[in-house]
């Protein structure tokens, strides 16, 4: 067998065997398939596809390159979550701390942020001292003593995939479905849970901007996930515009202690109530979503849900006095407004514009070792369906350069498309996958 053949095998659209992509998988994460030659089998199944019984068997392949984790020592059933991402998007902050109130065992493995959007652990680290690098053992001890830990992924979980995925960055394969679902589902089958709830945004502000090829990707990690033997469900969630108000490291760090205080926003606290019904029911908690989203609600109104985040923050080292005095989270020099120059109603908005923006002054990575400042980002006062009027502001931005802040304005306000007549509001829930 050799990694010719492979290619041929596939640039003719023909089916790969299961030993064919444990030999690629295997020999490239051992560096004895050069990139070149893994780049043209990325295209070819980039251009061609896979069935859905390569897709999983390049999934498992990518989850055994490395370290499969051991949570057995930790009693109870452990429901991963999983988010495509998006602009505003700090759910994760929020709902597993309200899950691990119930008595569920939370173990999430976050990523950085790369791009217009910023990713969860670079969240957690705008709290002072928050420390998101931890051990295996030192993870499992968190859990057992609090229910909860949120951190970094490991390096030794499928080393395959971080190797594949900055070749796809470069090869323009990106957009794959096959290499989206084994990429994304081989993280979570190496990660060690028993069940997996997906959240696949969709909208301007997703890397899926089209509906229907997210909910393809959701019924395929679906799918996948049950095959693998691994309860899999998928929340389908609007990304057309920021969820929340705030997008931002500090500002969002901000927004979900708020939210856990009973001041969040209406789309967080659906996406965060819908989230996290699903995982207490996949946990064996009540068979009625309905119940559970009211339950989820109840940690919020009693306060259980802010006090396990408490308890998280100091059990990773973080500076917990954040949640009493939010004002020592860091906060920008400027605060500059975009307004509006007409009348009307918003009817849309290019939402990734908005991420852009905060990596444009400093808030978010262009590349891994890019340095970036934790309390600059974006505060949103008009959203889809809402009525404006000249010389209102539809967005703040929170900055420490005043001149990059200004340089902002024209494209932020560009972003914004305003109808004359009235515009509905839109859903922040687009559907359920659940058997796919």
């Amino acid at each position: 067998m050799n990694i010719g053949e492979i290619i041929k095998c596939k640039r003719d659209c023909q089916e790969l065997s299961t030993e064919q992509i444990e030999y690629f998988i295997k020999e490239y994460t051992c560096g004895n398939i050069a990139d070149y030659q893994a780049s043209s089998l990325l295209m070819a199944i980039y251009l061609n596809g896979m069935t859905e019984r390569e897709i999983l068997d390049l999934t498992i392949a990518m989850s055994k390159s490395g370290e499969i984790l051991d949570l057995s020592s930790i009693d109870g059933v452990k429901v991963d979550k999983h988010s495509t991402g998006g602009v505003g998007d700090k759910i994760t902050m929020i709902v597993m701390p309200l899950v691990a109130s119930f008595g569920v065992p939370v173990i999430k493995m976050s990523g950085r942020g790369l791009g217009y959007t910023q990713g969860t652990a670079d969240k957690l680290e705008a709290i002072p001292n928050f420390k998101v690098g931890l051990e295996m053992d030192e993870m499992i001890r968190n859990v057992k003593r609090i229910g909860i830990a949120l951190m970094t992924q490991s390096e030794n979980i499928a080393p395959a995939d971080k190797k594949l995925y900055a070749l796809r960055d470069v090869t323009g394969t990106v957009e794959s479905i096959p290499l989206i679902v084994s990429s994304v589902m081989s993280k979570k089958l190496a990660a060690g849970a028993d069940k997996i709830l997906l959240e696949v945004t969709c909208g301007s502000g997703a890397f899926m901007e089209n509906e229907m090829r997210a909910r393809t990707l959701a019924e395929t990690m679906v799918r996948v996930g049950n095959l693998a033997g691994k309860e899999t469900i998928g929340v389908l969630t609007n990304m057309n515009q920021p969820l929340g108000r705030f997008c931002g490291n500090a500002l969002e760090a901000k927004e979900a202690i708020e939210t856990l205080k009973g001041k969040g926003e209406s789309d967080v606290v659906e996406v965060c109530c819908v989230l996290g019904a699903y995982m207490l029911k996949m946990a064996g908690i009540g068979t009625s979503i309905v119940e559970n989203m009211k339950a989820i609600q109840g940690k919020i109104d009693s306060g259980e849900g802010l006090e396990k985040f408490r308890e998280l923050v100091q059990r990773q080292w973080g500076d917990s006095r954040v949640i009493d005095e939010p004002e020592r989270l860091m906060t920008a020099k400027y605060k500059v407004p975009v307004l509006i120059d007409e009348d009307g109603f918003v009817s849309e908005i290019e939402t990734k514009n908005i991420g852009q923006a905060v990596v444009n002054i400093g808030g978010g990575r262009l590349e891994k070792g890019d340095t970036i400042d934790y309390s600059v980002g974006i505060e949103v006062e008009k959203k889809i369906g809402d009525n404006v009027k000249v010389g209102d502001v539809l967005l703040y931005i929170h900055a420490n350069d005043e001149k990059k802040a200004k340089e902002q304005v024209e494209f932020l306000k560009k972003s914004y498309k305003i109808s004359k007549k009235p515009v509905e509001k839109i859903k922040a829930i687009l559907d359920i996958v659940e058997n796919a």
